[in-house]
């Protein structure tokens, strides 16, 4: 639970951010152990130079002294006076604090302390190593049996094993053990152990510094790539909800217009059969009575009562022609059509009416017939609404094109539609819009009456 907690926790943070903290932890484990493996070289090459350089001198001074010891065990008493001498009356015994001269096995064949020669003890790994030809170092590390006494003396100490080779034949006849007091050496092994740590520490830091830079303007990159693609599918989700409320609308404004379409029809028969049918029925009926007539009287009257009701039933049927056909819009703009249905109303209805148009040329020249069809519909219905329900008080048309999408208004300054249920002229032109892509609102403005206004998305419906 821990782990998916910080797992979480991580997810949570931007890249620059995961690498700084993970990023960080790694480098300062490697730096550690980096500056950890590159100190101990160092100080492993300090030690070592050092006591190559202390064992070629010691070599030189003891190597002619211990030619005995290819034969003997131990050094005859002029050699240890020669010793003794050498390490107690010279700038070198000063430098050495105790000395061995070992022979295979672990035998001590002659030492500074006498308590020490004739003893055997257990063959150390440096020992071993330098009776193999090596010259061995350890600086402060008294661990063995044999460095009881040096221990005591608290004193930074280079143990060094030197070979002790013949001088004929070259053979390894002793190992020399001395103890060096080196002061300058803790010096050095502290300046070295510090410059490595802080080489090691301006590399990893520069190394990181970079890696980081770059992590950082990549994880910047992410972060406003994954902003925009948020952005873009918030955009998405809106569009497709839209989408979706749309389609919705044009699908019930398909099954509104398909009812409207069979009420129309119902309305236009009954229209046909109480109206014009009537009269030419009733016309029909006094042509008989024409026939039948012998008076030229009568039939001059059944003649002219004839042409009444046909005069009537062409009236009437023009009349139903005039709202179900259109004038010719095809070639016309959005502008000159508003325009025709205001003359028109106005001509009719002896009312004035404002009229406001801003079209771009290239608008006008790609509106489809649907759309200029809708235009001509919601003028005029909306216009006989202002006129109906207004009275015609500074009625007013606003036509607009601009960034893709066409609104257009009408608006009077009358009672308005207060109290009035919607007829079926409006129910049919908010279904008509809707089927396009659009919507329909109506609203009271501030300064009275009543408005009416429609939004259509040209590029949704070019495309």
């Amino acid at each position: 639970m821990a782990s998916m907690g910080i797992g979480n926790r991580l997810a949570g943070w931007s890249l620059a951010r995961q690498f700084a903290v993970t990023g960080g932890a790694v480098m300062l484990a490697a730096m550690l152990a980096v500056g950890t493996w590159v100190g101990s070289l160092i100080e492993a090459g300090v030690v070592r130079n050092t006591a190559n350089a202390t064992a070629l001198y010691m070599e030189s001074v003891l190597s002619p002294l211990s030619q005995e010891l290819a034969e003997e065990d131990s050094l005859s008493p002029g050699a240890l006076r020669a010793m003794e001498e050498i390490f107690e009356n010279t700038p070198l015994g000063e430098r050495v604090a105790a000395w061995k001269l070992w022979k295979p096995d672990g035998l001590v064949a002659a030492a500074n302390d006498p308590a020490l020669v004739g003893q055997r003890f257990e063959m150390t790994e440096n020992l071993r190593l330098a009776w193999a030809g090596e010259v061995r170092a350890e600086f402060d590390h008294l661990a063995d049996e044999e460095d009881a006494g040096q221990a005591a003396l608290d004193l930074p100490l280079l143990e060094i094993y030197s070979p002790v080779r013949e001088s004929w034949s070259g053979d390894i006849i002793a190992v020399a053990e001395f103890y060096e007091v080196n002061h300058q050496l803790v010096a050095d092994l502290v300046r070295a152990r510090r410059e490595s740590w802080l080489a090691v520490f301006g590399v990893m830091t520069a190394i990181g510094a970079v890696l980081y830079a770059i992590v950082l303007n990549g994880s910047k990159t992410i972060d406003r790539q994954q902003a925009a693609l948020s952005r873009q599918l918030a955009d998405l989700a809106r569009l497709s909800e839209r989408n979706t409320a749309l389609r919705m609308r044009v699908q019930n404004a398909a099954a509104r217009v398909s009812a409207m379409n069979d009420y129309a029809l119902r309305r236009i028969g009954a229209d046909l059969h109480d109206g014009p049918t009537q009269h030419l029925g009733y016309a029909a009926l006094r042509l008989d009575s024409l026939a039948d007539a012998d008076c030229p009287e009568t039939r001059k009257r059944e003649a002219a009562a004839i042409s009444a009701a046909v005069q009537e039933a062409l009236a009437e049927m023009r009349a139903i022609s005039r709202g179900l056909l259109l004038p010719d819009i095809e070639r016309r703009g959005p502008c000159e059509i508003a325009q025709s249905v205001i003359a028109a109303h106005e001509a009719r209805t002896e009312t004035a009416v404002a009229f406001s148009c801003e079209v771009p040329r290239s608008a006008a020249a790609d509106l489809p017939a649907a759309v200029k069809i809708c235009i001509y519909r919601f003028v005029q219905e909306g216009l006989n609404n202002a006129f109906r329900h207004g009275g015609g008080r500074e009625q007013a048309v606003t036509l607009t094109i601009r960034g893709g999408t066409l609104r257009l208004a009408v608006e009077d300054r009358g009672p308005g539609l207060a109290g009035a249920e919607p007829g079926l002229g409006l129910s049919g032109l908010r279904d008509r819009v809707e089927s396009l892509g659009g919507r329909v609102c109506t609203e009271v403005p501030k300064a009275g009456g009543h408005r009416l206004a429609m939004e259509l998305d040209l590029g949704g419906e070019r495309a």
